[in-house]
């Protein structure tokens, strides 16, 4: 929620554009994933999937 807050900030008081949608892509993927591992098929399937969230 913090990042989104930032967000927010930087393209409504700041009128950071470019940087501020790179913020929230990079701050929110780690989220996906996390609920990516959540969802995964199996033990194997789990460990892949968060050793590839751990990377971000």
């Amino acid at each position: 929620m913090r990042i989104i807050k930032v967000y927010k900030y930087l393209i409504g008081i700041k009128k950071e554009f470019v940087l501020s949608k790179q913020l929230l892509r990079s701050g929110t993927a780690v989220g996906a994933l996390v609920r990516e591992v959540q969802n995964a098929e199996s033990k194997a399937d789990f460990i892949h999937k968060f050793e590839i969230a751990q990377k971000k």
